[in-house]
């Protein structure tokens, strides 16, 4: 098991074309935890923007009455994608790690696989 840090770190440094990375906990829209970033590109802001993305796809699937649950969510801009995993185990509910890519350096499946990794053997 790792703590919040370690896994971030590991996120950074692993998945090929990451950019940042945030634990975010979607009940409150705070940053748990953030690594890289930049000037123009504030995780924290992130990370309460994609928190209304999470509760708005909740909300959507409740009133499909769809009984599946959220594994991620992808999002593609023109020069980066931003995947946000729901985290699943061990006290993560109301959790999620944010991580945004350089579309041309990542390889998305890669990107998937990796941060689903970092997930389980992240200890909160």
């Amino acid at each position: 098991m790792a703590n919040t840090e370690t896994c971030l770190k590991e996120a950074l440094a692993s998945i090929e074309g990451a950019t940042g990375v945030a634990l975010v906990d979607y009940t409150s829209g705070m940053a748990l935890g953030t690594m890289g970033g930049s000037k123009t590109f504030d995780l924290n802001v992130a990370a309460a923007g994609n928190t209304d993305v999470v509760r708005a796809k909740m909300r959507t699937m409740e009133h499909l009455g769809l009984k599946g649950e959220i594994e991620d969510i992808l999002i593609t801009l023109t020069d980066q994608y931003h995947l946000i995993r729901l985290l699943s185990g061990r006290g993560g509910n109301g959790l999620f790690l944010y991580l945004a890519l350089d579309a041309k350096r990542a390889n998305l499946a890669m990107a998937r696989h990796q941060l689903k990794r970092i997930e389980q053997d992240l200890e909160v």
